[in-house]
């Protein structure tokens, strides 16, 4: 079974360390543990691929654009040329699954035309996010390329109801849109993984995973902190990652006196990421009041380390943990209701581990890659023991 991976967002790192980068990492892998050979279009590569990444391989498509907004743009619709030849000459395929980028619709043509199954990956609404939080010249060009590529596709999948919602806006698109959520990778998160940040002893540990950029909410979890932290002076805050948004968040953590209790790790790899979430004793994801339409990783892989989650009630999130069942729900923007969530944490052991197991058994259940990649293929319409496997390859690039 041979699959063409497409990723012709220059802002994607396909081999990098961003969650958008971790994503496509575990979609390739859970398609080679169905048996499939994973080609990799990309047009940004990130990195060196990792050990059990080295069955894929990897295409460019082109170079990641340069110069003004408006020719980055154009820079990147021409990149349709050139992807279109590759998969054509790469080919067959028995599935071409496309991550949707704004002037990408070659992927999934190419599939329509070739009568391949083709699917598109929907993770957020694009073309607003571009427009309101970064800058997007032509957007008519933009609106007619996700026109383009929602009518070629054979299916569509949105990580959430709410992209969903917003797919249903395009007539092109209506119809074929399936809700297939994020997942983890079970096999990271033993239960026996050791902390590789240990506290004191004694010392209870609030931890936060994610990039710090302002929607995370982080100037929330910092107030509430703070109050924990005044009730409860043998604490500490881990904060793993690193953003845009860090110098706000020392001054933030300054202005509260939070400076030495709090430990900052910065960007780590994602090997990283198990030891680290098993120093902690309660993990927290503070979003605020927002346009939400995540399927934010790191919960999954909280709850996956078997840790107690107290996180906002806002979007998928009301879905995905089920409140004093799976974690700890809380108003967004409530600091005094995330600070009392924390304190009944930390009084409660018996709670803790009863939503950390709780939590992780549920995840593991309904949350996997290898999981998600089979609803993919049975949306594609395809049974891999029906179709022969490729040949292993070598990781390669064209």
């Amino acid at each position: 079974m041979r699959i063409a991976y497409v990723c012709a967002d220059p802002g994607v790192p396909v081999l990098g360390r961003k969650g958008c980068s971790i994503h496509v990492q575990e979609i390739i892998r859970a398609f080679q543990a169905h048996g499939a050979r994973v080609d990799l279009f990309a047009m940004s590569r990130g990195g060196i691929p990792a050990a059990d990444l080295g069955k894929a391989v990897l295409y460019q498509i082109g170079v990641s654009p340069t110069g003004t907004a408006g020719e980055r743009e154009a820079e990147a619709y021409k990149a349709n040329s050139c992807l279109k030849t590759m998969l054509q000459r790469e080919g067959p395929f028995n599935l071409v699954y496309e991550r949707y980028s704004l002037w990408s619709y070659a992927g999934m043509e190419y599939a329509r035309d070739t009568r391949t199954p083709g699917v598109l990956e929907v993770n957020a609404p694009l073309i607003e996010e571009q427009a309101t939080h970064r800058v997007l010249v032509n957007r008519a060009l933009a609106e007619d390329v996700a026109a383009r590529v929602f009518s070629a596709a054979r299916a569509i999948i949105a990580v959430s109801r709410e992209v969903a919602s917003y797919l249903d806006r395009y007539e092109a698109a209506r119809g074929r849109v399936r809700v297939v959520p994020n997942g983890v990778n079970a096999g990271r998160f033993r239960e026996d993984t050791r902390p590789s940040l240990p506290a004191r002893p004694g010392v209870f540990t609030v931890g936060f995973v994610g990039t710090l950029k302002p929607w995370h909410g982080l100037p929330v979890l910092v107030k509430a902190f703070a109050l924990f932290h005044k009730r409860h002076p043998g604490t500490r805050l881990l904060i793993v990652g690193d953003g845009t948004g860090r110098d706000h968040l020392l001054e933030e953590l300054s202005a509260h006196g939070l400076i030495k209790c709090t430990h900052r790790t910065g960007a780590v790899p994602p090997e990283d990421v198990p030891g680290l979430l098993a120093s902690m004793d309660v993990a927290v994801c503070p979003y605020q009041q927002q346009d939400f339409y995540f399927s934010p990783l790191k919960v999954y892989e909280y709850m996956a380390a078997g840790l107690p989650v107290v996180t906002s009630g806002i979007g998928q999130l009301e879905e995905l943990v089920e409140n004093h069942a799976t974690g700890l729900v809380v108003p967004p923007d409530d600091i005094t209701a995330l600070a009392e969530a924390l304190s009944r944490l930390l009084v409660d052991p018996e709670l803790r581990k009863k939503l950390g197991q709780a939590g992780r058994a549920a995840v593991l259940r309904d949350h996997t890659w290898n999981g998600i990649a089979g609803k993919i293929l049975d949306i594609a319409g395809i049974d891999p023991v029906k179709i022969k496997a490729g040949a292993e390859v070598t990781y390669g690039k064209a």
